[in-house]
């Protein structure tokens, strides 16, 4: 299989003109896509351990959530983390791609991921745009009380610390979800009646007004997008059997906290 059967079936999956304007997804390094691959390395992020776990493997292909190149270079001196794994992609002939919001904003992508985990039912996008949207929700089975709730929501996404505004004292049954920084769908959360909604990030602001209509979480980025490479996975081996596909072992969180729980 080739660079361009993987791009393609990753673009079937989250086509590229779902990603947002700023975004930068897609095919980021790689002089051909008529490379055959040796096999693919699937990460959140592109850092120089990634780089350097892909050639051990033997994968000369990394597909990461996050782009490398999310922001143009002006040069490539090394002086910048973005730089530095450019340069040393470059020097060891791993290509590297990345599939972001477009696969945010897919059907089946990020936040449905994250419903998945909780095991919701009958989820669906939070806010539905043109062929895609953003966000998700969905319901849990049957209610549980916010305590049991927030302790499961800790095992699936490996929260260490996990931020809230309290528990309130109420039973958790819709739940509104969006994987990494989804504090701007918090209204339209509150509007569809969710009684709790989760994302990786909420700014401090945000919360005002909120605090007492729903159960608020931040997760931390990194741990509400951490299934995404399962997600990547599973794409692949339904459209491309037989590729060789490696989860990275890499932790590349840079954000590690050390608070406990309100």
């Amino acid at each position: 299989m080739k660079v361009k059967d993987v791009t393609a079936a990753l673009e079937q999956f989250a086509p590229l003109p779902l990603q947002e304007g700023y975004d930068n997804a897609g095919l980021q390094i790689g002089l051909t896509t008529e490379r055959e691959v040796s096999g693919v390395l699937l990460c959140l992020d592109v850092t120089e351990k990634v780089v350097a776990e892909a050639e051990a493997r033997g994968c000369n292909l990394i597909v990461a959530h996050h782009p490398l190149l999310f922001r143009p270079l002006r040069q490539l001196c090394g002086r910048t983390q973005p730089e530095r794994v450019a340069a040393l992609a470059l020097r060891a002939d791993v290509a590297v791609y990345a599939a972001h919001t477009n696969l945010d904003n897919a059907s089946g992508g990020v936040s449905f991921e994250m419903a998945a985990q909780l095991g919701l039912e009958d989820v669906r996008f939070l806010q539905p745009c043109g062929a895609g949207g953003s966000g998700a929700a969905g319901r849990l089975p049957r209610a549980l009380a916010a305590e049991a709730f927030l302790e499961r929501v800790s095992e699936v996404f490996g929260c260490r610390a996990l931020l809230h505004n309290g528990f309130r004292g109420r039973d958790i049954e819709t739940v509104a979800l969006c994987g990494g920084a989804g504090d701007y769908l918090l209204n339209e959360a509150a509007a569809q009646g969710a009684d709790c909604f989760l994302t990786g990030e909420v700014h401090y602001h945000t919360y005002f007004g909120h605090e007492n209509s729903m159960l608020i979480c931040a997760l931390g980025h990194y741990e509400s997008e951490r299934h995404a490479t399962g997600l990547m996975r599973r794409v692949l081996e339904k459209a491309l059997p037989g590729l060789r596909i490696v989860l990275s072992g890499v932790d590349t969180n840079p954000v590690h906290l050390f608070y406990t729980r309100a």
